[in-house]
């Protein structure tokens, strides 16, 4: 290809941390289309330093790489999106999806031309070096592509031997753990709060749980403001249990919790009180069969 630019669909808040170009070949970037996305998600694009395309198929036609990072449930749909966009470079869709979804995802594209990357993001938006990772499977060759765009950057990539799913694999076996723990803080809490023993939970938390989210309630609170994406990534993890014959209750358990806290999206001033009281309030209500 004579074109080297890198898009990505969708930045959203991960994308916010793009703004210090973490990629140190690509000399430009396309950021999401102009038509079609939230004021919001136009306003980080810009704020991240990324170009806007006026459309998806000028946005695939400038690119020579592609990386989906978008809300779960919407993986799928924007790589079929891509396809019909005659896309024919490097996909890397790097949403927190089922090995089983990544597969299907994978399917779609290549029925185009395209090649197709599994990534996998552990780590906050990165903004400085050691935070934030990219792992990646599938085409070698491909998967060396990558890696060489965002080697020395905020975001280092982790290239793993092996098919396609491997890297979604990893992303949430890592995600299982790492955010059902804080339902299962949240929920510790509610639970403690209710029978009027919140304050001693938290302080026995404090003395055996130093490094926990149950020690401290603001450790929960950036959990309300992601719950609406964490929400369907638990319903992946679930797809992803029940592929290898785990019980998938632990994440529907989660995306309960989670689910009770869609309301504060994207909300930075949420408490860890306020969340564990919307539990509280959530149960009671259930209890006496309000609606």
């Amino acid at each position: 290809m004579g074109h080297r630019d890198v898009g990505i669909l969708h930045p959203g808040d991960m994308g916010r941390g793009w703004r210090r170009r973490p990629w140190r070949e690509a000399p430009r970037c396309g950021g999401c289309p102009a038509g079609g996305r939230s004021a919001a998600s136009r306003r980080r694009a810009a704020g991240a330093g990324l170009l806007a395309a006026a459309d998806l198929r000028e946005l695939t036609e400038r690119c020579e790489v592609v990386l989906s990072v978008c809300p779960p449930a919407a993986a799928l749909d924007v790589a079929r999106e891509v396809a019909r966009a005659g896309f024919r470079g490097v996909y890397v869709d790097a949403n927190a999806v089922s090995p089983q979804r990544m597969a299907r995802i994978a399917e779609v594209l290549a029925a185009g031309g395209a090649t197709v990357v599994d990534g996998g993001i552990t780590g906050p938006p990165p903004r400085e070096a050691g935070t934030t990772r990219l792992y990646l499977s599938g085409d070698a060759p491909a998967v060396a592509r990558v890696a060489g765009l965002f080697t020395g950057s905020a975001l280092a990539p982790f290239p793993l031997d092996g098919p396609i799913g491997r890297a979604s694999a990893l992303k949430l076996a890592f995600a299982s753990y790492n955010k059902i723990t804080y339902a299962l803080a949240a929920q510790a809490c509610a639970l403690a709060d209710g029978h009027g023993v919140l304050d001693e939970l938290l302080d026995l938390a404090a003395g055996a749980l130093p490094h926990t989210p149950l020690a401290a309630t603001e450790r929960l609170a950036g959990a309300g403001g992601k719950a609406w994406r964490w929400e369907p990534e638990m319903g992946e993890i679930a797809r992803a249990f029940a592929q290898v014959g785990l019980p998938t209750g632990f994440a529907e358990a989660a995306a309960e919790t989670f689910r009770r806290w869609e309301a504060h999206k994207d909300d930075t001033a949420m408490t860890g009180a306020r969340l564990i009281a919307d539990l509280c309030t959530a149960e009671r209500h259930e209890g006496s069969g309000t609606p």
